[in-house]
């Protein structure tokens, strides 16, 4: 015979999972006070719930901030390197791609909207988003028109950990398609060192001297990494005797 205490025992086979609770409460004070009001691993969270619906994903969260060396590192690590970390599923790691690739796109669009050279800023941030995690060089030319906006934004070449092959007259034929005037030229650097080599001083000089007997201008060239970047016109290296 069953007991009258058995009969009201709560069943905590369907009670909610204690971090039920949690993401309300997640939500509800990021959407009250935005990035001010949570830290960079509940930031995580609330992209990993949709993806990870029933498994508390703070332990999670921390460990890929941990892994990767905060949240840029996290969105601009590959699928396959986030997919390693434990619990991370493919589900997870294809939104933190999409995240990653709306804001590439959010900050290009900025640019695209005024003079490059008036908007230097959001320029540095995008090239930053889109280059200083890669593990190999990649070399990338933004195309503008004769008011300085951009026409197109290419990755030309991809190399190794410390080197990138390109050819000047591949660059120049390609401005000549889309009608550019003006150049800006992007590379990162692996090693997290943005301070530009011998060999890149003397590439852009070719460069330089390529686009100038077409009446191109190249405006500056910035080396990009994890630990900042590099321009050399700010350096005082950009002006060579085509």
């Amino acid at each position: 015979m069953t007991s009258p205490a058995a009969k009201t025992a709560p069943d905590k086979s369907k009670a909610p999972p204690h971090h039920t609770g949690h993401r309300d409460r997640l939500r509800e004070r990021f959407l009250k006070s935005g990035l001010d009001g949570v830290q960079d691993y509940e930031l995580l969270e609330i992209i990993l719930f949709s993806a990870i619906p029933r498994r508390d994903v703070k332990p999670l969260a921390k460990q890929l901030l941990q892994e990767f060396g905060g949240i840029s590192g996290v969105l601009n690590a590959s699928a396959a390197d986030l997919q390693k970390v434990k619990g991370m599923s493919e589900n997870a790691a294809v939104l933190f791609k999409a995240v990653q690739g709306l804001t590439q796109k959010m900050l290009i669009a900025d640019i695209g909207k005024k003079p490059v050279l008036s908007s230097w800023q959001k320029l540095i941030d995008y090239c930053h988003v889109a280059m200083a995690h890669e593990k190999r060089e990649h070399f990338r030319v933004l195309f503008l028109n004769r008011k300085n906006q951009l026409i197109a934004d290419e990755v030309q070449q991809v190399g190794t950990v410390d080197h990138t092959p390109v050819y000047p007259r591949e660059i120049v034929r390609r401005a000549l398609e889309l009608g550019a005037t003006a150049l800006i030229l992007v590379h990162n650097h692996p090693s997290g060192d943005p301070r530009p080599s011998d060999p890149d001083i003397a590439m852009t000089q070719e460069i330089i001297r390529a686009a100038a007997a077409l009446d191109i201008l190249v405006h500056d060239h910035l080396i990009i990494s994890q630990n900042g970047h590099v321009s050399f016109k700010s350096l005082g290296i950009l002006n060579f005797t085509a």
